[in-house]
C-alpha cells in the first residue's frame, strides 16, 4: 500500500503517515495524469522556443522581474535560485517534520499546474520512498513568496547538493544518491521556482500540528475526568440537558466524554461546594473551543495542501501562463496562530488543575503535593512540588508564544514582498506551544492518576466504583507510571510520558477499544 498522489485529494492523515510512519508514496498511474504533467512541461518548452516572456524563467526573481535573462543562461537560472536561498539558520527540522514538508511540496506539484517534468516528480518520490530526507533549517521564511529558503534545501538535494538524513546519518545528498546508484536531476526552466515558491513548509508543519492537537484535546479531557475524581468533583456539572442548552458541538462532545468517564463514580462523597472551581467545571467550555475549531482547521489545511500554490501557474488548456500570488500563506498563518492560542489555553487549564491537586486548601483531603509517602517518611518527601513549578514554567512559556505571528508582516525584497504572511513562523510557534503543552499534560496526567490512587488508598473510593473507561485507563497507565511514594527524579519519566503522548500511546474516546475492566493492583 502507498499514498497515491495526483491529482486526487490527500488528507492530513496521509501526510502524517508519510512523515511519522515512513509510508510509501506513488504517482497516479492514470495515463491522463501523466499526460497532464507532460503537457505542462511541453507548453513551457514551446513558449521558450517562441521567445515567450515568463516570470522566473526568462526574467530575474522577485523585484528583479524587470531584468531579462539571456537564452543561454535560462538553464542556469533555477540552479542559482536554489543556491542563493541556501541561507537558512536556526535549528534544523527533525527528520519527520522534513518528510512532512517534502510530502506537502510533492502534493502541490501533482496538481498539474506547475510545469514540472515527470523526472522531478519521480526524484521526489524516490527520496521519500528511500528515506533520503532533506536537512532543512527552521528559520528564514516570511511565508510569501512562499517558503523559499526552507524549500531551497529540498530543491538543492534533488540536484545532489547540500545535506540529507539517510540511514541514521547526516551526509551529502550526492553521497546518498550515489549509494543508490541514482543520478541527480537537472532542473528544467521554472523547476527551481516550482519547488520553492509555495507554502509546503508551513503546510507540512500544520498537518503535524493538527494531529497532535486532536490527540491532546482528547487526553486533556481524560485528564480532567481523573482530576474531577481526585478532587471529589461534582459529575452533574457535565449533565446532558445542561449542555443541550448551549449547543456548541465540540463543547458538547467534551462534556459527553467526561460524562461517560464519571457515570459510575457515585460512591465518593462530594465536596461541600455546590460548584467546582472553573478549571474542572468549565473544562468542556475551554477544551471545546479547540474541538469546535478543528473541522474548520482541517478544511483550511487540506485546501492548502491540495492546492497549486506556486507562481506562475501553467494553464495548458487556455494556453496561458498565470501570474499571481498563490504562494501567500495567510490561511495557514491564521490556522496556526489560532490553534496555538487554543492549545495554550489548554495548558493553562491543566496548570490550574495541577495547582488544585497540590494545595491542601483546595484538594479535599489529599496529602500535600500528592506525596504518597508512608507515615514516618512524610516530613522529608515532597511529591510533585517541583513538577508543579515546572508545569507553571512550561505554561507561562506557552502563553508567551501566543502573539499572532501574522500581524508582524515585514516589507522585504526591495518592497516587492511588501505584505507577507509569516505563516511558517506561526507554524513553528504552534509546534513549540504544542511541545510545552504536552509537557504540562504529561505532568498533570501523572498527578491526576496519583490523586485517584490516593483516594483508593485512603479508602474513600473502590477501584470498582470507577467507570469502565476510567478503570481501563487506570490499569493501562499503571504500566507507564509507578506511584510516587519516596521522592525520586522524574525528568526521564516525564520525557518518556511526553514521548508517549506524541506517539498517541493510549487509546482514548474516539480510538478506544472496548475491553473488560480488570482488577487494580
Amino acid at each position: 500500500m502507498s499514498i497515491v498522489l495526483g491529482p486526487g485529494p490527500v488528507s492530513i492523515e496521509d501526510i502524517c503517515a508519510l512523515a511519522l510512519k515512513n509510508e510509501k508514496v506513488s504517482l497516479n498511474p492514470d495515463p491522463a495524469f501523466g499526460q497532464q504533467v507532460l503537457d505542462g512541461m511541453n507548453f513551457l518548452d514551446q513558449l521558450l522556443a517562441e521567445d515567450g516572456h515568463i516570470y522566473g524563467v526568462t526574467t530575474g526573481y522577485g523585484d528583479s522581474v524587470t531584468r531579462g535573462v539571456p537564452a543561454h543562461l535560462v538553464a542556469q537560472l533555477p540552479v542559482n535560485l536554489t543556491r542563493f536561498h541556501g541561507c537558512g539558520l536556526g535549528n534544523y527540522f527533525d527528520k519527520q517534520t522534513a518528510r512532512a514538508i517534502m510530502g506537502a511540496r510533492l502534493v502541490s506539484l501533482c496538481q498539474g499546474y506547475s510545469g514540472v517534468s515527470p523526472e522531478l516528480l519521480d526524484q521526489l518520490v524516490f527520496f521519500l520512498n528511500n528515506d533520503i530526507v532533506s536537512v532543512i533549517p527552521e528559520e528564514g521564511s516570511v511565508g510569501a513568496s512562499g517558503d523559499l529558503t526552507p524549500l531551497s534545501y529540498v530543491a538543492a538535494n534533488l540536484i545532489g547538493e547540500r545535506e540529507v538524513y539517510h540511514r541514521g546519518e547526516k551526509i551529502s545528498a550526492a553521497q546518498a544518491l550515489e549509494s543508490h546508484n541514482r543520478q541527480p536531476i537537472r532542473l528544467r526552466p521554472k523547476e527551481g521556482l516550482a519547488m520553492m515558491n509555495g507554502t509546503a513548509a508551513m503546510t507540512g508543519l500544520a498537518c503535524l500540528c493538527f494531529a497532535r492537537a486532536q490527540y491532546l484535546l482528547e487526553l486533556a479531557t481524560r485528564t480532567t475526568s481523573l482530576v474531577s475524581v481526585a478532587l471529589k468533583g461534582n459529575s452533574f456539572h457535565f449533565d446532558e440537558v445542561l449542555f443541550g442548552a448551549k449547543p456548541h458541538p465540540g463543547q458538547q462532545q467534551i462534556a459527553s466524554w467526561i460524562r461517560q468517564d464519571l457515570t459510575q463514580e457515585q460512591a465518593l462523597k462530594n465536596s461541600h461546594r455546590l460548584q467546582d472551581r472553573y478549571s474542572v467545571r468549565c473544562a468542556p467550555h475551554i477544551i471545546g473551543v479547540l474541538a469546535d475549531a478543528m473541522p474548520m482547521f482541517r478544511q483550511i489545511i487540506e485546501n492548502e495542501l491540495n492546492s497549486a500554490n506556486d507562481n506562475p501557474l501553467i494553464d495548458v488548456a487556455g494556453q496561458r501562463v498565470l501570474h499571481g500570488g498563490h504562494f501567500y500563506g495567510g490561511h495557514i498563518a491564521f490556522v496556526m496562530d489560532s490553534m496555538k492560542t487554543l492549545i495554550a489555553n489548554i495548558a493553562d487549564l491543566l496548570d490550574r488543575q495541577m495547582a488544585l491537586l497540590m494545595d491542601v486548601k483546595f484538594n479535599q483531603g489529599l496529602p500535600p503535593n500528592l506525596s504518597a509517602a508512608e507515615e514516618g517518611r512524610r516530613e522529608i518527601n515532597h511529591g510533585f512540588k517541583a513538577v508543579q513549578i515546572g508545569t507553571s514554567a512550561w505554561t507561562a512559556e506557552a502563553l508567551k508564544q501566543c502573539m499572532p505571528a501574522s500581524v508582524f508582516s515585514r516589507s522585504t525584497e526591495c518592497h516587492n514582498q511588501d505584505k507577507v504572511s509569516m505563516g511558517t513562523i506561526a507554524a513553528r510557534d504552534c509546534l513549540r506551544v504544542l511541545q510545552l503543552t504536552e509537557q504540562v499534560q504529561a505532568a498533570v496526567l501523572m498527578a491526576g492518576y496519583q490523586g485517584v490512587r490516593l483516594r483508593i488508598a485512603q479508602g474513600e473510593l473502590a477501584f470498582s466504583q470507577l467507570s469502565i473507561p476510567l478503570q481501563q485507563f487506570m490499569q493501562q497507565f499503571a504500566g507507564d507510571f509507578e506511584l510516587l511514594t519516596e521522592d525520586r527524579p522524574l525528568e526521564h519519566e516525564l520525557r518518556a510520558m511526553v514521548s508517549k503522548i506524541q506517539q498517541r500511546h493510549w487509546s482514548i474516546y474516539q480510538s478506544a477499544k472496548q475491553q473488560q475492566p480488570v482488577a487494580m493492583a
